[in-house]
């Protein structure tokens, strides 16, 4: 793993145990000494501690910056004030997703955080799509936290009564024991918790001063992935692609009404008016194998789609899945048959989420 980049953190997360993996052209801890089974229990009851300094940040400022974001996205861009965040997705031409990112308003322009497999594509895209008087600035000089769990929020109002007092997908630019960081309650865990934007120099003392308090533990990418998947959150690669509609996806909620000045404009607002052609569903698994990705979905004889992440849900105690299937089958309670090593194995459409959100709204 020689020729892969290292966070800030690397160091540190040695000294914890950590199994370290490939990951996004990066080394990243998938697991520490106690499992993800416990990392993600710990998660769901107390707080974790996230380096996700693996993503892509980066600002486009100037005055048109929102205006001219938002002819790459579903819109809504423009309509957020100052510090407000949204989850969005830059379209290609054939509607599929290029990427999906949280934007930021700021008083000069926007902060974007793009996922770490995507940046290089997406920071180029960017560059070329947007008019000469909007400035993009890579932020490579800074590192990324979250810091997710029911405890988050008494963590955090320990240091910066403004963070704490945020509302789910709202920012603002703060400190933490006099190390200046832009914090956002937001994150992938289907938690109440927050997204810590800190220069690299900060990186380590910051990590140590959060680690250092009650009941927070480091949480690898194994429970990451875990935790989204049980809040039926898309992971690009996975329930989102360049050629998976965001309709198909179960985004149809991002898109502004009357906005159509966008890439993929045609497929994706035909697929709003007529509906997608398939479908991303909950799957529940009937049996203690777990379905991954790949896996055919079938009805009698019939394959009708497929899955795109499936895992132990630690929560749950089963196995449960996400699937791209054909929107006639894609009703709730629906069953199903799931192909696993030529072996059946019986499924059933289930609701997104499978573990309620706990946002503080």
């Amino acid at each position: 793993m020689t020729d892969l980049k290292q966070t800030p953190l690397h160091d540190l997360h040695l000294q914890l145990g950590a199994k370290i993996t490939a990951f996004a052209g990066y080394q990243m801890p998938v697991q520490y000494g106690h499992g993800i089974i416990h990392e993600h229990l710990h998660c769901r009851s107390h707080t974790g501690f996230f380096d996700i300094s693996h993503m892509g940040q980066c600002l486009i400022l100037g005055e048109n910056a929102a205006s001219q974001l938002e002819k790459l996205t579903p819109g809504g861009i423009v309509d957020l004030a100052p510090g407000a965040q949204k989850y969005t997705l830059l379209t290609n031409d054939a509607g599929g997703v290029i990427d999906d990112i949280i934007v930021t308003r700021l008083e000069a322009g926007l902060s974007i955080i793009v996922n770490a497999g995507c940046k290089d594509k997406d920071f180029a895209y960017l560059q070329q799509q947007l008019a000469e008087d909007c400035a993009f600035i890579e932020l490579s000089d800074r590192a990324l936290f979250a810091l997710q769990g029911p405890g988050a929020v008494e963590v955090i109002g320990q240091y910066s009564p403004a963070a704490s007092a945020l509302f789910f997908m709202q920012a603002c630019a703060t400190e933490i024991s006099g190390i200046a960081c832009d914090i956002s309650r937001s994150g992938y865990s289907g938690e109440d918790g927050f997204e810590i934007s800190v220069a690299n120099p900060d990186a380590e003392r910051l990590a140590r001063l959060l680690l250092a308090q009650e009941g927070v533990e480091p949480i690898g990418l194994g429970a990451r992935d875990t935790l989204r998947l049980e809040a039926g959150l898309c992971l690009y690669g996975h329930e989102l692609n360049e050629t998976i509609t965001p309709i198909e996806a179960g985004l149809k909620w991002l898109f502004k009404k009357g906005h159509s000045h966008f890439p993929g404009a045609e497929k994706i607002l035909a697929q709003i008016r007529d509906g997608a052609p398939q479908s991303r569903v909950g799957l529940l698994v009937d049996s203690r194998i777990p379905v991954r990705e790949g896996c055919a979905i079938y009805h009698l004889d019939q394959q009708i789609g497929y899955v795109t992440s499936g895992s132990f849900s630690p929560s749950l105690n089963r196995p449960v899945a996400m699937a791209l299937l054909d929107r006639r089958f894609a009703e709730a309670g629906t069953a199903l048959t799931a192909i696993v090593r030529n072996a059946p194995i019986a499924v059933k459409v289930s609701p997104l989420p499978f573990v309620p959100h706990r946002y503080q709204k």
